[in-house]
């Protein structure tokens, strides 16, 4: 590397201290990450470990602390936002439904946030973490006691003022952040690569600090002053979220420079010391989502743009556009692939379309916030065009994927290293192609054996099991109805893009509400029905819709799966009682066999003609009427599952159930502890 090249990157302080604070806070989650800061230390020096020294002393000398758990509490509290205090701890208010802003008299105790319960979900416990939460108040009782004053209310009244419903969210969404509301409007713009339109950054800083500098052009260098004194309003009013933070810092800086005749800070210099001072406020904050997506697509884009040419005119405006998309999402993407599961393919385009429009309406956003319905026959037709522009994208390709593990990541931008490189001209294209070939090539072939494995998944009061057999996946029921979504992203985040088969042991809506929503969105090859689902039930309907086949099979019906099989243990013939009627499964992986036992009775489980295995569904979500002692006799499995929702009222699963297992030597887990279990087999070649 030709060090005239480097040296001014390497000598900036601004991206040392950045660099040296995100691992100071990455080293206080994985203390072997600091072994990374050793390499660096004589390229960037006394900058990086500065930082570094400064964030991890910060994170080690105050760390959010940890209410006392299990801790009864009742008094008058203040709900802001969902949050509130109690001593020296910010807590989450937990209750259903969520209450509005104001004094409340509460009752209820703390407990510890909760991590990730089925793959894909929501992670509270980061999620809360990264707001320097440590605890959650359980609300059992809340009375209101009085409002509070928001004196933001009136901008809120004056944006939306004039405005139709629809526009009034993308708005409200646009000028502030404010995405509540917007339900299936925001799934439309995630679909179309359009949701950070919705989430305030440099975008929105960029256009309105850029608005008022052109504005206020005869002021000379006083323009960059007053520009700068507006940031803090708009932090104000539109509150201190991470991106909109990192991009006010920013943009602070180039104005600050800007008006005392320094010029504007270079953007990885700026970014850099945005970096620092977010994470020496708050080391947590890097598990923030908003924050990683803000300052990947940021260095995305000044990595990428800062060394190719533009030609000027109209078509540099446009290709410039294009490019900054471009770039953002080559560094966004294993981020929003492992998040969300998929990444809309048209996003580049419906970007760089949307852009003219949402220039406009920033700053007329915030003009709208002064002066209301004067400006909404403005408003109107860009809000209804970027609407229309988000439904056109959102029918657009998607490429999909499951989670991503850490090597993937890293696999991931160890190929994209070499050709930022060469990009810059520090290596030829020719070694940065080779080079980035290797990390694809090792990830080609790690997707290569394909995991033989059963899981157990998070849907409450429910079963859904999920078998994934070397190449075929299974899906066993699916929890109630409300818990569609929860179970497609499970589905989505394990990367299972097909059901070879879909099972419903039985028409109870703890077993098939969720399999609505799965026929929905998932390609099913073949649906096996419990014998007593009536033909004109709402989940066959649903699958006839769909054109999927349809069996209602009984006793000694055998199906190959990947590289294993099911076969049908029960019921030999209908009965006429749903639960002795449902479908007794044997899946056998090939290394090992599960015997998946619906909500059959006693009575049923002695008449199956099977033997020992590995993994027992336990019955009836461990109900006292299942799970005979003769058919653990016979079975002697090593691991059973149990899936059942917290604090049921039936009791389950029942002592005397779990007494049995236990004496058998059969590890128990259950849903409503462990969340989504795995049961894993190892992989098929």
């Amino acid at each position: 590397m030709d060090p005239s090249r480097r040296a001014p990157l390497l000598t900036a302080p601004g991206v040392g201290l950045g660099l040296g604070g995100l691992l100071g806070a990455w080293g206080l989650l994985s203390p072997w990450i600091l072994l990374a800061a050793l390499p660096l230390l004589p390229l960037f020096r006394w900058p990086l470990g500065l930082g570094l020294a400064l964030v991890l002393l910060r994170g080690l000398l105050w760390p959010v602390p940890e209410p006392p758990y299990g801790l009864r509490l009742e008094g008058v509290f203040q709900v802001r936002g969902g949050f509130t205090a109690w001593e020296d701890h910010r807590l989450w208010v937990r209750h259903y439904p969520p209450l509005e802003d104001g004094l409340y008299h509460l009752r209820g105790y703390l407990a510890p946030p909760e991590g990730r319960r089925n793959p894909g979900g929501f992670d509270q416990r980061a999620w809360l973490l990264a707001q320097g939460v440590e605890g959650v108040f359980h609300v059992e009782r809340a009375e209101a006691q009085a409002p509070l004053p928001d004196p933001r209310a009136p901008f809120r009244e004056r944006l939306v003022r004039g405005l139709s419903p629809p526009s009034q969210g993308v708005v409200r969404g646009l000028t502030l952040g404010e995405k509540d509301g917007l339900g299936e409007t925001y799934a439309q713009f995630q679909r179309a690569g359009l949701a950070h339109l919705l989430a305030l950054s440099g975008l929105h800083v960029g256009f309105l600090v850029g608005s008022l500098v052109l504005l206020l052009w005869p002021l000379g260098r006083w323009r960059y002053l007053l520009a700068l004194l507006v940031l803090p309003l708009y932090l104000w009013l539109a509150g201190p979220s991470p991106s909109l933070v990192r991009a006010s810092l920013m943009a602070g800086l180039s104005l600050l420079g800007l008006f005392l005749g320094l010029g504007a800070a270079g953007v990885l210099q700026a970014l850099g010391l945005a970096l620092f001072l977010q994470l020496l406020h708050r080391p947590e904050a890097l598990l923030s989502l908003a924050f990683q997506l803000s300052h990947l697509a940021v260095l995305g884009i000044a990595l990428v743009l800062s060394p190719l040419p533009r030609p000027p005119g109209p078509w540099g405006y446009l290709l410039g556009g294009l490019l900054a998309t471009v770039a953002a999402q080559a560094f966004l993407a294993p981020l929003l692939l492992h998040r969300f599961g998929f990444l809309p393919l048209l996003s580049p385009l419906s970007n760089l379309l949307a852009l003219p429009t949402v220039a406009l309406m920033v700053p007329l956003g915030f003009l709208k916030l002064l002066l209301g319905g004067v400006l909404a026959p403005l408003v109107e037709p860009l809000a209804q065009a970027l609407l229309l522009l988000a439904r056109a994208a959102a029918q657009g390709p998607l490429l999909r994927f499951g989670e991503i593990t850490p090597v993937g990541f890293a696999l991931y931008y160890l190929g994209l290293l070499p050709l930022l490189l060469a990009l810059h001209r520090l290596w030829t294209w020719r070694k940065a192609l080779v080079l980035a070939s290797l990390p694809a090539l090792a990830g080609l072939l790690s997707a290569w054996p394909k995991p033989l494995d059963l899981w157990a998944l998070d849907v409450g009061q429910g079963d859904a099991l999920l078998a994934r057999m070397g190449g075929g996946s299974v899906l066993v029921d699916g929890g109630r109805p409300e818990q569609g979504e929860r179970l497609l992203q499970a589905l989505r985040a394990l990367g299972v893009q097909a059901l070879e088969v879909l099972v419903a042991t039985h028409p109870d809506a703890d077993h098939y509400g969720g399999l609505l929503r799965v026929a929905e969105e998932v390609p099913v090859g073949l649906a096996l029905l419990s014998p007593a689902f009536p033909r004109d039930h709402p989940l066959v309907g649903a699958l006839e819709e769909r054109g999927v086949p349809l069996l209602f099979p009984g006793a000694g019906t055998r199906l190959g799966v990947g590289r294993g099989s099911l076969e049908v243990l029960w019921p030999p013939y209908l009965r006429g009682d749903k639960d002795e009627d449902g479908l007794v499964l044997l899946l056998d992986f090939g290394r090992a066999r599960a015997l998946l036992l619906a909500d059959v009775p006693q009575e049923v489980e002695r008449r199956l003609a099977v033997e020992e295995v590995a993994v027992l569904k336990v019955s009836h979500h461990g109900s006292r009427t299942g799970t005979a002692e003769v058919l653990l006799e016979r079975t002697r499995p090593r691991v059973a599952l149990i899936g059942v929702g917290r604090g049921n009222p039936y009791g389950q699963p029942h002592p005397e159930v779990l007494e049995r297992l236990a004496a058998r030597g059969a590890k128990v887990y259950r849903t409503d502890r462990h969340g989504a279990v795995r049961v894993s087999f190892g992989y098929a070649w």
